[in-house]
């Protein structure tokens, strides 16, 4: 599924242009015209980013943040505000109330959409370990060979049981790579950018110390560390 964007603007033009780039740049959208409106969006849809203005009617782009950021479920979710309010006073505001970035308006396309692949990119890295850090994988993370598995035709020679300390999702991806699948189709399967599927498969090649991928799918196998 895309990852969701809630736009807050109380300017139907930027709404309108920002939700159809983010569309174009396949993303779901979805838009409010004030904060009182964006808290309602944010309660039913739990987007994984906003995007706010500062200057709005009812509730202003501040007011919207720290409300957000009183939510245990929204402490994590990036904010980025996009203003006309460009002053260090204003700035230094918006971080203190909880924003991750601050673009004052006019702003290009192109470097609101860099900022946003980078936000998400970190931010599912963070809610990745966070969720299955202590999930149910085996006891201390700790994988263990297991001889009867494998039939005794196999070429892959066993060796001694070996103890790894991998994440859930590094589990999941280490078993899509030894596959064949590529970044884009493991990302597809668990829902990540490709770029974030690269940044597991870098732990995972530090962790079993190789070199790379062919190495990596090779050493899962020999050791039996795939499900």
């Amino acid at each position: 599924m895309p990852l969701l964007i809630l736009v807050v603007d109380d300017n139907p033009g930027i709404r309108l242009a920002i939700s159809d780039y983010l569309e174009l740049s396949g993303y779901s959208a979805i838009a409010a015209q004030d904060g009182k409106e964006a808290l309602s969006l944010l309660a039913s849809s739990h987007p994984h980013l906003m995007v706010a203005d500062i200057k709005m009617p009812k509730t202003d782009g501040y007011e919207l943040v720290q409300q957000v950021r009183r939510r245990p479920e929204f402490r994590l979710l990036p904010v980025i505000f996009l203003t006309e309010r460009n002053t260090t006073a204003e700035r230094i505001r918006g971080y203190q109330v909880g924003c991750d970035l601050y673009l004052p308006k006019p702003f290009e396309m192109e470097e609101l959409g860099a900022a946003i692949r980078n936000l998400l990119e970190r931010s599912q890295m963070v809610q990745s370990e966070l969720r299955f850090a202590n999930s149910d994988a085996l006891p201390s993370q700790t994988l263990h060979s297991s001889f009867g598995d494998r039939p005794e035709s196999s070429s892959i020679p066993l060796t001694p049981t070996i103890s790894l300390h991998l994440t859930k999702r590094e589990q999941e991806v280490l078993d899509l790579l030894t596959q064949g699948l590529s970044n884009i189709e493991i990302g597809h399967s668990l829902h990540l950018s490709p770029r974030t599927i690269e940044k597991y498969v870098s732990s995972l090649l530090r962790k079993t110390d190789t070199n790379k991928r062919a190495e990596l799918v090779r050493f899962a196998l020999e050791n039996q560390l795939v499900r």
